[in-house]
C-alpha cells in the first residue's frame, strides 16, 4: 500500500520580509487544515517561526509541490479555534 504524505503551504504573515509569499513543507499531523497556526522553520538559518496553512495537499512523493530533498517539516500544529 502506497501511503501519500501531506505538504502544507504555510504564510507567515507577521514577517514583513516574506509576507504575500507561500512556502511549502511537509506535515506530519494527519489533522493539519487551512487556517491552523503551524511552527516551522524558516530561511537560510531554519529559524521557527510560527505561519498560518493556507493550502493542504496529500500527494505521493515523486508528486510533491516542491522537490522531496529540499522541503522541511512542520515542527508544530496549533489548531484554529473553531466558532461557536
Amino acid at each position: 500500500m502506497n501511503r501519500l504524505m501531506c505538504f502544507t503551504a504555510v504564510e507567515f504573515p507577521d514577517d514583513p520580509n516574506v509576507a504575500g509569499i507561500k512556502y511549502w513543507y511537509a506535515c506530519k499531523f494527519d489533522t493539519a487544515e487551512v487556517g491552523d497556526v503551524v511552527v516551522a522553520p524558516l530561511g537560510r538559518h531554519n529559524h521557527l517561526q510560527a505561519g498560518v496553512i493556507r493550502e493542504v495537499r496529500w500527494a505521493d512523493d515523486f508528486d510533491a509541490p516542491y522537490p522531496v530533498h529540499l522541503i522541511k517539516n512542520i515542527k508544530e500544529l496549533i489548531k484554529a479555534k473553531e466558532e461557536l
